[in-house]
């Protein structure tokens, strides 16, 4: 376990908050999972009573480890009740800055003064939320990779206003959840994978919009040339064609530069709410599955 840390409070219950909850509450944490959204609270305890026997079905899990795991977690519908007792708080809502810095305003008040406070945010900086706080040496980047009970990495990010102890106790959690962590020593947009991942998808979208190539012939080329494992709309499709709109609207709005504006097919994606998996179609079309 990590030092210090036996309470954790996971604000926001989509598509990552209900999997670092499980996978938090696998490595034997006491877990509270909330979300404003009541449908979304109530899918995510969906999944925990249906994943965990799954995984025992299969061999991967004994029944008593999933009993225990199943014991860890909850599932509270306020934020009040989630947070009032965390060691560390794992926010996992919306990329939106000023929604981050609203609830990041009532964690302050709602948290124990101990209490570290993190955003699994993909891009935006902690810094840009730490001053809505009281407590700007314990804010910092947590960033976890979908889907986050298969993931190993996560990424934390220690900005100047991040204290030794806050880092330290960022990377001793993410080890005990069975996570590879890695420290970045400064903050930056979109801290290190997702640079990686933006300057081909980037590229990808330019091929596509431009009618050099189809989103499948792209995502063949990257898999079969580069060697990666999905393409980078096969990859939209799986992380949300949503996300990957509002993140470049979020930095278009920041910067005023053109550029940063999201791609037309994201746009058009977006504006029909093909977001990829979650609503069975995007770039592919998941409805049959």
């Amino acid at each position: 376990m990590a030092t210090g840390i036996e309470r954790i409070c996971v604000v926001g219950a989509g598509n990552m908050g209900h999997q670092i909850s499980m996978a938090a509450a696998l490595a034997g944490f006491k877990v509270t999972c909330t979300d404003s959204y009541q449908p979304a609270l109530e899918k995510a305890e969906k999944f925990a009573d249906t994943y965990l026997p799954e995984r025992v079905a299969k061999g991967k899990l004994t029944e008593e480890a999933a009993k225990q795991a199943r014991a860890n977690i909850s599932f509270v519908p306020t934020l009040s009740d989630a947070a009032a007792q965390a060691d560390f708080v794992i926010e996992a809502i919306i990329e939106k800055l000023d929604i981050k810095r609203k609830l990041f305003a009532e964690l302050d008040e709602i948290a124990p003064k101990h209490a570290i406070l993190a955003s699994n945010s993909s891009y935006i900086i902690s810094s840009k939320i730490a001053d809505a706080t009281n407590r700007p040496d314990k804010v910092c980047n947590m960033h976890f990779f979908n889907p986050a009970l298969v993931m190993k990495l996560v990424e934390v990010v220690k900005g100047d206003h991040v204290s030794d102890e806050t880092a330290q106790k960022a990377m001793e959690l993410a080890r005990a959840m069975g996570k590879v962590p890695v420290l970045l020593q400064k903050e930056i947009y979109g801290f290190l994978v997702n640079r990686f991942i933006q300057a081909i998808r980037q590229e990808a979208l330019y091929l596509y919009d431009m009618g050099i190539a189809s989103y499948e012939d792209i995502d063949t080329a990257v898999v079969n040339g580069l060697g990666h494992p999905m393409g980078p709309f096969r990859l939209m499709d799986l992380t949300g064609i949503d996300l990957a709109y509002t993140v470049r609207m979020e930095r278009f709005r920041e910067l005023g530069n053109p550029a940063e504006r999201p791609s037309p097919i994201v746009v058009e994606k977006y504006a029909k709410g093909e977001f990829g998996r979650k609503t069975g179609k995007g770039f592919y079309d998941y409805s049959e599955k």
